[in-house]
């Protein structure tokens, strides 16, 4: 193996443990829920599913659990309020 690409691997393996490097701009996932599976986005500093709970509230199990997920590679405007609130986030 060439040692370019060696020292490319051993960068590749640092980067993957500071996580603060990484800041999602935007990001679609499918969720699979308990009852169905649902697109979670994240664009334009704000949240969004498809599932009912989350046309009501704004947020939902499926938003938060991705905010847990990613924990800091989130923009601050992407993690929840609601979530300190609840208890929700470690400290």
């Amino acid at each position: 193996m060439q040692s370019s690409l060696i020292g490319k691997i051993e960068k590749a393996k640092r980067y993957a443990q500071e996580k603060e490097r990484v800041t999602f701009k935007e990001l679609t996932v499918k969720f699979h829920g308990e009852n169905s599976d649902y697109d979670v986005t994240f664009k334009d500093g704000k949240w969004r599913c498809t599932c009912g709970f989350f046309s009501q509230w704004g947020l939902c199990s499926h938003t938060m659990a991705m905010e847990k997920i990613l924990e800091n590679m989130l923009p601050p405007e992407a993690r929840t309020a609601h979530m300190d609130a609840a208890g929700l986030k470690e400290g």
